[in-house]
């Protein structure tokens, strides 16, 4: 019997197009896949599905109706989480969710719920970490710029919160591991393809100073005798410490 993947764009329209193939084709998906990441299998029956803005509206208001905002929040955090085989729990979820409705919250003892809302803790906290922890540094042309290299794919919903606080600058948030970058031009933002670090030697004399003055604040707000390591890593976890002017 054939195993049937479901492969599509990797963006988030797709996914819910494919969600929406789901119900109407004969074979219902073993897997769904981002097309990039799949691998020739014995027994698989490939289904390509082509993104479609029609489908993908009918299943995100549907979702919205039949199930709740908050369970249409849920599934877009865990799509940006990247996990492996989190377009089947998004699946199974959404199944669950157009049978039962808006109580699928309240079904806590369920597995596949359970994880789904660790999941989106995960995504929710990292975004709500980063948000104090990025760095913005100044580099020539006078634009802002933050790299960093996020756990999960988070820069779409760390964007709005810069452009409402530096909504006065020129910006770059820059996901190295993912090599994307939200562009800021102080009327709106965009996301991009960018690979190359642009900070590498053209940060600017004002700026290069204003770290040295950073570094040295930090040395001196903190008691030798007091530091607590363990602590330090609970609140700035050690895998971003890379981009941290203070740490660096």
């Amino acid at each position: 019997m054939p195993l049937y993947y479901y492969l599509y764009d990797g963006s988030f329209p797709g996914l819910m197009t494919a969600i929406y193939q789901a119900y109407y084709y004969e074979h219902k998906p073993n897997y769904i896949i981002s097309s990039n990441k799949y691998q020739p299998a014995l027994f698989a029956e490939k289904v390509i599905i082509k993104t479609d803005m029609e489908k993908f509206d009918r299943v995100y208001r549907a979702v919205k109706k039949k199930i709740s905002n908050r369970s249409l929040q849920k599934i877009y955090y865990a799509y940006l989480s990247e996990l492996d085989d989190i377009e089947m729990k998004i699946y199974r979820y959404l199944r669950m969710g157009f049978t039962i409705g808006q109580k699928i919250d309240g079904h806590l003892s369920n597995k596949l719920v359970l994880k789904l809302n660790k999941i989106y803790n995960k995504v929710s906290g990292e975004r709500h970490r980063l948000l104090g922890l990025l760095r913005f540094r100044k580099i020539a042309g006078d634009i802002y710029y933050a790299p960093f290299e996020p756990d999960h794919n988070v820069i779409t919903l760390m964007a709005p919160h810069f452009a409402k606080r530096l909504v006065d600058q020129n910006w770059i948030i820059h996901d190295l591991k993912r090599e994307k970058a939200v562009i800021y031009n102080q009327q709106e933002w965009v996301l991009t393809d960018l690979k190359k670090r642009l900070d590498q030697g053209r940060l600017t004399a004002e700026e290069i100073e204003y770290q040295e003055l950073w570094r040295g604040f930090f040395d001196s707000v903190a008691i030798k005798n007091r530091k607590n390591s363990r602590l330090q890593r609970q609140f700035m976890p050690e895998r971003y410490w890379k981009y941290l002017i203070e740490k660096s």
